[in-house]
C-alpha cells in the first residue's frame, strides 16, 4: 500500500532526481578531467577510444551518480520528515 506520504513526496523526489543528475555530471566532468587531463568525456560510441577506458569512464560515471543520488534522497526525506513528521520511505522491518 501506498503511504499518503509517499504520494505527497514524489514532486520533491522528483525535482531532487534532476538535481541529483544535473550534479553527478558535473562531479564526474571534474573527476574524469583531474583524472585523464582530458577534456573529452568518453562515451560508448567514441569509435577510437579503447574499450577499456569506455568501461572505466562508464563505471566511475555510474558510482557517482549513485553516491549523489543517495545523498540528495536521503536528505530530501529528511527534510519532509523534518517538516512534515512523516518518513516518505518505506519502513525497515
Amino acid at each position: 500500500m501506498v503511504s499518503a506520504a509517499s504520494v505527497a513526496y514524489r514532486p520533491i523526489g522528483l525535482l531532487g532526481g534532476m538535481l541529483a543528475g544535473a550534479v553527478a555530471v558535473a562531479v564526474f566532468k571534474a573527476v574524469w578531467r583531474k583524472a585523464s587531463h582530458e577534456d573529452h568525456l568518453p562515451t560508448a560510441m567514441d569509435e577510437d577510444l579503447p574499450l577499456v577506458e569506455v568501461l572505466v569512464a562508464a563505471t566511475v560515471q555510474g558510482a557517482i551518480f549513485a553516491l549523489v543520488k543517495t545523498i540528495v534522497d536521503r536528505g530530501g526525506a529528511r527534510a519532509f520528515q523534518k517538516a512534515t513528521g512523516l518518513w516518505p520511505g518505506a519502513k525497515s522491518s
